[in-house]
């Protein structure tokens, strides 16, 4: 669950609290005058936690590039491998660049509980001295640091899309399709689940208000408690949780790809024709990086070097084992035997399920999860897949979409401090707030609604514009000669 509040805003609170003080001083007739408030903590840069999280940025990018391009390069067929390598890494470059222009002022800025402003578009006021708070009050890393890591999601998810539809799509609309999938459907749902002022507001607020003594200055600092509290998106607001972006990231682009495998069609020959992947090697390759990376993006998302950074770092190994191990046996069980690929879908199946429970569940709670994840995604790759009938090339819903959902309700329950969890910090009170299942899995079951609701209208939306602009898929006959020389013009291998 990362967020985001810089330095002034903390400086902005405590100026608030002071001057609480000062007016409950002017209502309290005391005969003796009152002793000065204690100065705030300061805030401070803590270097081990930036050097984490430099590390953990690299940790993420290696994820996209080159662990998603050689993934899912290797399962396609030889004739496209270039075209889904091309896919990626544009969609790495443009990213970054809509980044810093203006999606991260959109995702991590106030404005409303659905989206956030313009005031640090161009990265305007952001300086090599600006601070974004952690999780413990009082800590920050440096704002440039966290606008980076944050660069990296909004990369990868976009990138997890393109598998949906491999193999049939013009590339002039994946580069018309990705800057305006992440512009309207990835910064508002990054807003909604994870912008809130961050700990040093709310403890500032907190104790204006344990502080107020008179009925008049009490109801002022509750108000600035209430503002503070009502500045988050809105999904925070109903209570939901995710660590490392199972709504945000993996729900939300795994039902952009259904959508978009659906309205482009199936590919050529599809269910009469072999199409199988080209290379496993390199699939497993990808599939090694990704598990290497994702340990910037689960523990990495704690935003610090401590405990809950090691609690994300386990329960990502062990997720991840109990996923491709149950995916194994079941197909085993099932096809008569245990493949690898079966295993590397297992893999990054328990990935997805964990990244939202990684810094919540115990360890325990996430090797159950990853378990669960590993049988019901294999479900829903195969039979589920084969009743529907669509065509998503590389299982971008089945794996990303299913294990998504599983991994953002599941967390729900493993958070329960009675199962192993973690529990959910009270910044207003200070320590962890009491639990209640049915509360909380309201809020999850929101969280996964507002995140399937508004990608998929929004990302049906958008497929239409583009296909109107530039047309959404190649001809048959350039299809059937393969993507890498018709769309880009090169061969991956001579021969």
């Amino acid at each position: 669950m990362t967020f985001k509040i810089t330095y002034r805003a903390g400086l902005g609170l405590a100026a608030l609290a002071a001057g609480l003080l000062i007016s409950d001083w002017a209502f309290a007739q005391a005969a003796a005058p009152a002793a000065a408030p204690a100065a705030p903590a300061p805030i401070t840069f803590n270097k081990g936690d930036n050097a984490w999280m430099l590390s953990a940025t690299v940790l993420v990018l290696l994820m996209t590039i080159p662990g998603l391009a050689l993934f899912y390069g290797g399962l396609v067929r030889s004739k496209n491998m270039l075209s889904v390598l091309a896919h990626v890494f544009y969609t790495v470059c443009i990213v970054t660049i809509i980044w810093v222009v203006y999606g991260y002022s959109l995702a991590f800025t106030g404005g409303s509980p659905y989206i956030g402003g313009f005031s640090k578009a161009f990265l305007m006021g952001v300086t090599a001295d600006s601070q974004a708070a952690t999780f413990s009050v009082g800590s920050t890393i440096h704002e440039y640091i966290y606008i980076c890591f944050q660069m990296t999601f909004a990369a990868i998810t976009p990138a997890l899309i393109v598998g949906a539809f491999a193999e049939r799509i013009k590339f002039s609309a994946v580069v018309l399709f990705i800057p305006l999938w992440v512009t309207f459907v990835y910064f508002p749902i990054a807003h909604m689940v994870w912008y809130w002022a961050g700990p040093d507001a709310i403890d500032a607020a907190a104790k204006a208000l344990a502080a107020a003594t008179t009925p008049a200055a009490k109801k002022v600092a509750q108000d600035a408690l209430d503002a503070v509290n009502a500045d988050a998106g809105q999904v925070f607001i109903w209570g939901a949780i995710d660590f490392a972006g199972g709504t945000v990231v993996h729900i939300n682009a795994g039902i952009a790809g259904l959508v978009g495998a659906i309205m482009i069609g199936k590919r050529t020959g599809y269910g009469k024709e072999l199409m199988a992947p080209h290379s496993l090697t390199m699939t497993m390759i990808g599939a090694a990086l990704l598990w290497v990376g994702w340990f910037g993006f689960n523990a990495g998302s704690n935003l610090e070097a401590n405990g809950g950074a090691a609690l994300a770092m386990i329960n990502s190994f062990v997720a991840t084992a109990g996923a491709a191990l149950s995916w194994m046996f079941v197909e085993w069980a099932v096809k008569g035997k245990p493949s690898l690929l079966g295993m590397l879908s297992g893999c990054v199946a328990g990935l997805v399920a964990v990244t939202p429970a990684s810094g919540f569940s115990g360890p325990m709670g996430a090797i159950v999860l990853g378990l669960v994840t590993g049988v019901v995604c294999f479900v829903s790759c195969t039979t589920i897949k084969n009743a529907l009938g669509y065509d998503d090339s590389l299982d971008v819903f089945g794996v990303h979409c299913i294990g998504g959902i599983i991994g953002a309700l599941g967390t729900g329950i493993l958070v329960n401090p009675a199962l192993g969890g973690a529990g959910i910090m009270d910044y207003t009170i200070g320590k962890i707030a009491d639990y209640d299942m049915t509360t909380q899995m309201i809020a999850q079951g929101k969280a996964v609604l507002t995140t399937l609701v508004w990608s998929g209208v929004g990302s049906a939306i958008l497929y239409k514009v583009v296909d109107l602009i530039v047309g959404l898929r190649v001809p048959s006959d350039k299809e059937r000669e393969g993507l890498d020389l018709t769309e880009q013009g090169e061969r991956a291998y001579n021969m």
